[in-house]
């Protein structure tokens, strides 16, 4: 038993050991407080780039829409009857569909590859946490 500065006894135990304890615990944090800012570092890499990489995709179905909208417009304008209007018209609201669905594919594959590439540091670093925790 121990007194204390205000006259309370509590009760002492000494603990062979805690500081050893204590600096391993803390050695540990520190090891995998690093492992998880290197693998923040790589998750955040790959998602910035795949990020990139959508959008400059938009930018280039956005602009393959634009030229061809413009192009119809020009067929349009040099349309010589009502006829040839609703044909070119026609034709373009197929070549449009057909266009979307291109797009839409295209943008679907790299949404997946996206996926794909961001998922693996991920898949990396937990498995090294597994393998170490083993």
């Amino acid at each position: 038993m121990k007194v204390t500065a205000n006259g309370t006894t509590v009760f002492a135990m000494p603990l062979p050991g805690f500081g050893n304890l204590a600096e391993q615990g803390l050695a540990r944090a520190r090891t995998a407080s690093e492992q998880m800012a290197e693998a923040l570092g790589e998750i955040y890499s790959c998602n910035a780039r795949g990020a990139t990489d959508y959008g400059l995709k938009m930018f280039e179905i956005s602009q393959a829409n634009a030229a061809s909208a413009l192009e119809f417009l020009v067929h349009l304008l040099g349309a010589r009857s009502a006829t040839d209007a609703l044909a070119l018209s026609a034709e373009h609201a197929r070549k449009t569909f057909q266009l979307a669905s291109d797009q839409n594919r295209e943008l679907w594959v790299l949404g997946e590859r996206l996926a794909a590439d961001m998922a693996a540091p991920v898949r990396t670093h937990v498995a090294k946490v597994i393998k170490q925790a083993a």
